[in-house]
């Protein structure tokens, strides 16, 4: 598997640091409105990832966390508001109410694009002791500083690595870059908050040895990803616009933390657009999954459109093209429909179409290679019916559409299936079960599920 590198600017082989096991870190959602598209084109370019990985029999450990912490309207301003305060006004819910109502809307979200759930959900609230300590350890280190108000910030000229990853290195940033706070206690413009006091504004503060205040965005990931994946693993993935100055500030901290690399290679996705202009919360240009689901529409073949291009690459959302996903997708689940049951070997056709499907995927993610591989498989001649199926239903743990729920849904037994079954269970009141075993490997080697209960053998399509 190999993925491109931002930190590296190449495309590199992943090998695990520990063998046989992935550790990747997600950013993930802030919980205070509705998830939209765009997020979940990110989110789901590290799903892909861990089922591309799963499929060269890797483990993947993955953890993504939720941001139920707040963020302020403008970070950089003494005056900004909570966002979540503004979400209360809105809604007359309590913070942690906010929090919960949005983090379930986004899972729920999620899972109807086929985006399986992480092995870890972190929420900052949670964790903001394991942010307190990481910023003492970072006084401590000499990185960063306390002043006067209470805030403590990153001294980022004790970092001589800082901008490796975006290029916004200290020669390059000058006050007033959009992405920098303004505060004239800062020893450097370019410095960034592990802490804040809390203004008028804030609604979530916590008690710490700098008085009351909250965490700084950056440190909630760099606190949580090194608690539950140690300060070595191998993947951290989020969106391109992520880069700066948010995952920059997570590698100053981690690594002056810890006095090594702690993540070794970085991905990042590019944005999906409608009519030109990106999809985000802050322009209301937003389309949700509910939408899709109020015009017929699978969210599932959401997933089909974003294979159309390049995760690295921008990506225009049009309602004609999703339209156009969603037939496709249709299209190949009536036609496993139609090819059930699967094959239990492959011919020697079919094992190249197999080697080109994870040739691409393992090649930086090429979907729109692999998307060509599954046209070119449905339309062969060379390739039987029941070879045909079982070749998605194995490409379907990457794609993730759900391919075999047209033949779940429409699968009766055949003749031989009928007359295993009954001979499994003659076996088994036998106490045959030598023979019933055998009969067992031979239903599953269909491509069956096989069952046991107190009314005998049952079988589905797996």
């Amino acid at each position: 598997m190999r993925l491109f590198n931002s930190l590296t600017r190449q495309v590199q082989e992943i090998v695990p640091i520990e063998d046989g096991h992935v550790r990747m870190y997600t950013c993930g959602p802030t919980v205070y409105r509705y998830m939209h598209l765009g997020n979940l084109r990110t989110f789901m370019l590290a799903d892909l990832i861990r089922r591309a990985l799963e499929l060269e029999g890797l483990k993947v450990t993955q953890v993504m966390n939720i941001t139920d912490v707040g963020h302020m309207t403008d970070e950089s301003s003494p005056e900004a508001l909570d966002k979540m305060l503004l979400a209360m006004e809105d809604e007359g819910l309590q913070p942690l109410e906010i929090a919960e109502k949005y983090t379930a809307a986004a899972l729920e979200d999620a899972l109807a694009v086929g985006i399986r759930r992480p092995d870890v959900l972190p929420k900052a609230t949670e964790h903001v002791p394991d942010m307190i300590e990481l910023t003492e350890r970072l006084i401590d280190n000499g990185h960063a500083y306390v002043v006067d108000t209470g805030s403590v910030y990153y001294d980022v000229s004790s970092f001589p690595e800082y901008g490796k990853l975006s290029g916004n290195t200290l020669d390059k940033l000058r006050p007033g870059h959009r992405d920098l706070e303004t505060d004239p206690r800062k020893r450097s413009h370019a410095d960034f908050a592990l802490w804040k006091a809390a203004g008028p504004g804030r609604l979530m503060k916590w008690p710490s040895p700098w008085g009351e205040g909250f965490p700084g965005w950056h440190v909630e990931c760099s606190a949580m990803s090194m608690k539950y994946l140690g300060d070595r693993f191998d993947i951290h993935t989020g969106g391109t616009d992520l880069r700066f100055p948010h995952h920059e500030d997570e590698i100053a901290q981690s690594e002056g933390a810890v006095g090594h690399r702690v993540i070794d290679v970085w991905v990042h996705g590019g944005h999906l657009r409608l009519a030109g202009q990106k999809i985000a919360k802050s322009t209301g240009n937003v389309v949700r999954v509910p939408e899709l689901a109020e015009r017929g529409l699978d969210p599932l073949a959401f997933r089909w459109l974003t294979f159309q291009a390049r995760y690295r690459s921008e990506m225009d959302f049009t309602w004609e093209a999703m339209e156009d996903a969603d037939r496709r997708v249709r299209q190949l689940r009536k036609r496993m429909a139609e090819w059930a049951p699967p094959a239990a070997e492959l011919s020697a056709e079919s094992r190249a179409f197999d080697r080109r499907f994870r040739e691409a995927i393992a090649d930086d993610l090429d979907l729109p290679t692999a998307v060509k591989v599954v046209g070119e498989l449905v339309s062969s001649a060379a390739v039987p019916d029941g070879e045909k199926y079982a070749l998605l239903a194995s490409w379907d743990g990457v794609l993730g559409l759900d391919l075999e729920r047209d033949a779940r849904e429409a699968w009766e037994p055949t003749e031989e299936v009928l007359r295993l079954v009954t001979e499994r269970d003659e076996a088994r009141n036998e106490k045959e079960y030598a023979r019933s075993d055998e009969i067992r490997d031979r239903l599953q080697g269909m491509g069956l599920e096989v069952m046991d209960t107190p009314a005998g053998t049952k079988v589905r399509p797996r």
